[in-house]
């Protein structure tokens, strides 16, 4: 007989909550209602987003803060913060160089800036803020749970190892010094860090929430990431399954084909999350927004179908993705990147472009810079042709880099030079510079034929490519030496004829709301967006099933957002996924 299921409020009842899963789960909506439903029990509250890419503010139905925690609006006791590692990195640098004005000369000032201005300070001080709100005794005090809205899977584990990772660092280093300042300065960060680590830890007060869905993708990510938090001593996890359907017309061959489609899925459950504390949610006909909306979610009210009630008629200006793909192919060469809000589809579309430029006789590498990347599982483990496909590998590429360092600038050293730079080597930051050098050398492969990119999820993506230049002079002050595809990089990106970026999302407000945000970020870093694709949608199907129906009703007003962005503008309808 099967362990009845708790209910989500109960499985997030420790004093601090982490909800973790891959991108598109609902990981924002399931934690939002968690401490909605928990400030509502007369608890003290406060979420935080430790997301780039948040869309906090727009669930709660409240604008949320950057820099302080503010109540959410129609709520007395329930509170939300916003990490913004852009705003966290700036407060960081100020922090740590602020002591020293009035006291060492302006030049001196200026190179610890440009110090602090690499791509790790982004990492690790949105780290730090997330590390000060876990281990200030004033924040356990006041408020009674802390619910944390992470990012992607495969960056809120980069997020939480960070505490291990730098701790170890500290009692190895015998510089003193780090890419982020001397440790002196960064001691009160060294005592957090350790603090952090040891609340994570501790079953009494912390727990992670794994959101999946009934599909193989998203339960092999909430398994890899599970089996990684007990790597890091982070054991009292929990598993909440999102979206499960059961439809209400059995004559509908496309309702009944997603339940089975789930069931599948369901059956194959890893035995590692069967065996969590578990709890369902079923599928919305709405996405929750509002405290109201939220209190209510899933059992929304989906309509009841009548006479009036007639399919939606997509936007006329739409073309197919073979027009789509015959216009990238007459260029002959270049980059494809897929970007867009986790979940969306852009790991399926990269792979459809890379195989039908394949197809058509172009040279093509299928490559991905998410830490989440599953191109193995879309490729269904077949060799396509001549398709290469790369992955960017942290370890893989920090172990290369640290080799080719040791062997250029460490080669006229003498031993006590060639320690000091080991050591150094040894810091955290090195595998931000590795993975960027990594990026801006895929990027080149573009030269001799297509590159096709599956990029992260978009606020990691904008921070890489916001990086860009801290990386170029991060990676010059360790290697020494400039390269001509880390010079190029940002000329690349920016060449419209050799750079296209297709904005993928599916017709609902996150994903088109985030996107529309993406567009507006990339056109303010010169780069246009190539085309659009309207993914998962519901619009060209015939379907019957009441809940299906108002999701296809529903999808109208944000294909027409999405139409007038692009001429390039395609839709793509929703697909059974375990199959592919």
């Amino acid at each position: 007989m099967p362990r009845p299921l708790d209910s989500p409020v109960s499985l997030a009842a420790a004093p601090v909550v982490f909800f973790t899963g891959k991108g598109g789960v609902g990981k924002t909506t399931v934690a939002c209602q968690s401490a909605v439903i928990s400030a509502d029990q007369g608890r003290r509250v406060l979420i935080v987003s430790t997301d780039p890419a948040s869309n906090i503010s727009e669930v709660l139905g409240s604008p949320v803060s950057d820099s302080e925690a503010d109540l959410v609006r129609g709520h007395d006791t329930l509170y939300a913060l916003n990490i913004d590692p852009t705003a966290a990195a700036k407060a960081y640098r100020e922090r740590v160089i602020g002591p020293y004005r009035g006291i060492l000369p302006q030049d001196a000032l200026d190179s610890m800036e440009e110090q602090l201005s690499g791509g790790c300070t982004l990492e690790i001080s949105a780290f730090d803020q997330f590390a000060s709100i876990l281990s200030n005794p004033n924040t356990k005090d006041f408020y009674d749970q802390i619910v944390f809205d992470t990012a992607p899977t495969g960056h809120t584990l980069r997020l939480l190892a960070l505490a291990s990772a730098w701790t170890g660092f500290f009692d190895s280093s015998t510089t003193g010094v780090s890419c982020m300042g001397s440790f002196e300065a960064l001691e009160a960060e060294r005592g957090r860090f350790a603090a952090a680590l040891e609340i994570l830890k501790d079953e009494s007060r912390t727990s992670v929430v794994l959101v999946a869905r009934p599909e193989p993708v998203a339960m092999i990510e909430a398994e890899r990431a599970s089996a990684e938090l007990r790597e890091l001593g982070i054991n009292n996890q929990r598993l909440v399954m999102n979206g499960v359907y059961h439809p209400t017309d059995a004559t509908d061959p496309i309702a009944v084909e997603i339940e089975a489609d789930q069931v599948r899925a369901l059956n194959d459950m890893p035995d590692s999350l069967r065996s969590l504390p578990s709890s369902e949610i079923l599928l919305s006909g709405n996405s929750p927004i509002g405290l109201a909306a939220l209190r209510a979610f899933p059992d929304l009210p989906i309509g009841v179908p009548g006479s009036s009630d007639v399919t939606p008629t997509p936007p006329g200006n739409a073309l197919s993705f073979t027009d789509l793909v015959e216009d990238l192919s007459s260029a002959g060469r270049g980059v494809v990147m897929t970007m867009g809000k986790g979940g969306v589809g852009k790991t399926t579309i990269a792979t459809k472009i890379a195989l039908d430029l394949l197809g058509r006789g172009h040279q093509v590498c299928l490559a991905t810079t998410d830490p989440a990347a599953h191109l193995e599982l879309e490729l269904g483990g077949e060799q396509h042709g001549d398709l290469r496909v790369e992955r960017i590998d942290p370890s893989i590429e920090v172990m290369a880099y640290r080799s080719e360092v040791m062997n250029t600038v460490g080669a006229d050293l003498d031993e006590d030079g060639r320690t000091l730079l080991e050591e150094e080597l040894n810091s955290p930051c090195t595998e931000e510079v590795a993975v960027f050098r990594a990026f801006a050398r895929l990027v080149s492969l573009g030269e001799q034929g297509f590159l096709v990119i599956d990029t992260a999820p978009t606020g990691h993506t904008l921070l890489l490519l916001d990086a860009s230049k801290s990386f170029h002079r991060e990676a010059l002050a360790k290697g020494g030496t400039s390269e001509e595809f880390i010079d190029r990089l940002i000329p690349r990106l920016q060449d419209p004829d050799f750079t296209k970026v297709v904005i993928v999302t599916l017709p609902e407000s996150t994903p088109v709301s985030e996107a529309t945000t993406l567009a507006q970020d990339l056109r303010r870093a010169d780069i246009e967006p190539y085309a659009w694709i309207a993914n998962g949608c519901f619009a060209l199907l015939d379907v019957s099933d009441p809940l299906l129906l108002v999701r296809q009703r529903s999808e109208k007003r944000f294909l027409e957002m999405v139409a007038v962005q692009s001429s390039k503008f395609v839709m793509l309808p929703y697909a059974i996924r375990s199959h592919s």
